[in-house]
């Protein structure tokens, strides 16, 4: 089973490695299943991009970058149509 997560981004610069390093990998890593990251870049004014990318150099982690901020939910809504698991959260 793959597993889908889908995180929403925008101006998340100073908090998002630890997001992902801290919180969100050791959360991952205690279920029984394969998963990617697919985080969307809404349109951030601040380096988001450039640390998600940083993250993305992990095979499972992938990241979207939207030409503007169109919100959370289309946001989400992108990263969903994106994923490729056979459960998204």
């Amino acid at each position: 089973m793959l597993l889908s997560v889908v995180v929403p981004a925008y101006n998340e610069s100073e908090g998002i490695e630890l997001f992902h390093n801290k919180h969100l990998l050791p959360a991952l890593n205690k279920l029984d299943v394969s998963y990617e990251v697919i985080y969307v870049n809404d349109g951030s004014r601040d380096d988001t991009l450039s640390k998600l990318s940083k993250l993305a150099k992990s095979k499972s982690v992938k990241v979207m970058n939207l030409s503007r901020n169109f919100g959370k939910e289309l946001a989400t809504t992108a990263g969903i149509f994106q994923a490729t698991g056979d459960a998204v959260i």
